[in-house]
């Protein structure tokens, strides 16, 4: 069987250490709590009859440098984010069209079905390739293919040498 060590004779010091690392009360006591349950988890790898109190100051700078580390990665992370407008997802969908210009509309009018359906399921609909495949029953890799084609034909009918990327 193994002997629990007692961690209360040591808590008013963690506490104390925990209240100069940290700026808030909050986050003092959340450092406690974090260093008391890694204490738990390495319970097994303390020597009994060592200092109990270094090991556990130890355990808590530990737990701080890493929590203060996280932190700096995070900040950094943000204000790449911030500086970057293209880094942020974008949900507003495709814009809407009121409805295509004449010659695009007979361009499109002239595709076979199948290439006229992807078009307008992906490049006018806004639905990704495989909602696409889901739609038209067909696999995501013949929707491809599909709007490669289709989208060739029409930059051919449009006097367009080749298709800008969409």
């Amino acid at each position: 069987m193994t002997h629990r060590i007692d961690f209360e004779p040591e808590l008013p010091r963690l506490r104390a250490q925990a209240r100069r690392l940290c700026k808030r009360e909050s986050d003092a006591q959340d450092l406690v709590q974090d260093t008391l349950l890694r204490a738990l988890d390495y319970e097994t790898s303390f020597t009994p009859g060592t200092n109990l109190r270094a090991w556990l100051q130890q355990i808590q700078r530990s737990v701080f440098v890493s929590r203060y580390r996280r932190r700096c990665r995070e900040r950094r992370a943000l204000e790449r984010l911030a500086a970057d407008p293209c880094s942020w997802p974008h949900h507003d969908g495709p814009p809407v069209m009121s409805a295509l210009a004449p010659t695009a509309q007979g361009a499109l009018e002239h595709l076979p079905d199948p290439f006229r359906r992807v078009v307008e399921l992906v490049d006018l609909g806004g639905l990704e390739y495989r909602d696409a495949a889901r739609t038209l029953e067909v696999p995501v890799g013949t929707v491809m293919s599909r709007l490669h084609r289709a989208r060739r034909l029409l930059a051919t009918r449009l006097g367009e040498s080749t298709p800008r990327a969409a």
